[in-house]
């Protein structure tokens, strides 16, 4: 057989089980969640049908990604099931073709897809997050009482140039309290030049206050020197409580390059940066789960006996992802506590269910 009649064969069995995927994952997430909390927001606090909608819009990206990698392992899982049902696979192997070289245009795709992943993590994902942040601050959130936030970044540019990054552990903006507190500083060239932390600060006589820092000067060959221990002194920042609120982000909207920049600096003061990069781990490796997926999958639906229903598969694809994301849970809560590496945190369950995929893989042709 032809490598494009074979390739064809098999990406067209999976090209509409993973189009179905992407349609009825994301289908159950906006009925679980967006939809659930555009109906409190319309039906408890009076927001606008409008406002509703467009923070929706807003997050729809986020839950399409998350749903790409479920979709791989779906749509490969009923594509090999429906090949084995109907014997294709049996006059594959029968002519010599080995499940290793069936795999190879569903690993070529679902690399393809995971790179597609990976781009609208880093662009569409973190737009649509911050929009979907601020709109919730201006337009919902702006009658009601102000919430503690907890790992926020504020960039303070000015004429196109960064000036200044700043991270603050707690923000308190009604009681106008922070809490481990990362300031930043850039020269005009946009090379690190300062870096200072601090234990707390407060809004006082329309200025922020820190206490129980140190000041670090970074010299143009990225050496670290401690340049002074301060109890008390100004933060040269003129946003007001309720202003720093509106201005900040949260990590999880930043994307992985944004992450690696700032952890990079952080760990010249040797700042305590475990959660984040537990994080910046996470966002590298989940869209790459879609590979291992797409050939778990694949492995499994190849090894199944009979012809069973789209259901049946639906419903192994929603054990194996739910048991993904058992994993990705347990490892990221040891990682954020110290007791596991941050890589291994964040890579972890991407080992774990390679090898699970391999194992199915390699099944095939011993049956």
């Amino acid at each position: 057989m032809k490598r494009s009649l074979l390739n064809k064969l098999i990406l067209g069995s999976c090209t509409g089980p993973f189009m179905f995927g992407i349609l009825i994952f994301v289908l159950i997430f906006v009925a679980g969640d967006l939809l659930f909390q555009a109906a409190k927001l319309i039906i408890e606090q009076g927001v606008a049908l409008g406002v509703v909608t467009r923070l929706f819009f807003y997050r729809l990206p986020e839950v399409i990604v998350m749903t790409i990698p479920m979709s791989s392992l779906l749509s490969t899982l009923l594509g090999m099931s429906t090949l084995n049902a109907g014997s294709e696979l049996i006059a594959l192997r029968s002519l010599g073709i080995p499940f290793t070289r069936i795999l190879r245009p569903v690993i070529a795709a679902s690399v393809m897809i995971s790179l597609i992943g990976f781009g609208l993590n880093e662009t569409v994902v973190p737009f649509g997050a911050i929009a979907a942040d601020r709109l919730m601050k201006f337009e919902i959130m702006k009658h009601q009482a102000s919430v503690v936030q907890e790992k926020v970044f504020l960039r303070d540019e000015e004429g196109g140039k960064l000036k200044r990054v700043l991270y603050i552990d707690t923000l308190d903006p009604e009681a106008g309290t922070l809490s481990g507190i990362m300031m930043h500083e850039f020269d005009s060239e946009g090379r690190l030049s300062h870096t200072l932390n601090a234990r707390r600060g407060m809004w006082q006589n329309s200025q922020w206050w820190i206490e129980d820092g140190r000041m670090y000067d970074v010299n143009a060959e990225g050496e670290v020197n401690l340049l002074l221990r301060f109890e008390r002194q100004m933060l040269a920042l003129r946003l007001s409580p309720e202003q720093l609120q509106r201005s900040t982000r949260r990590p999880g909207d930043m994307s992985a390059h944004e992450l690696w920049s700032y952890i990079k600096q952080g760990e010249a003061i040797e700042s305590q940066l475990s959660q984040l990069w537990v994080m910046f781990h996470l966002k590298m490796a989940v869209p790459w789960a879609c590979v291992i997926m797409a050939v778990l999958g694949a492995g499994f639906g190849a090894s199944r006996r009979g012809r069973s229903g789209g259901g049946v598969g639906f419903g192994i694809s929603v054990v194996i992802v739910f048991a993904y994301y058992v994993v990705m849970s347990l490892c990221r809560a040891l990682g954020e506590a110290g007791n596991i590496p941050p890589l291994i945190a964040g890579w972890g369950p991407n080992i774990v269910f390679f090898f699970i995929a391999i194992f199915f893989a390699w099944r095939v042709d011993r049956i």
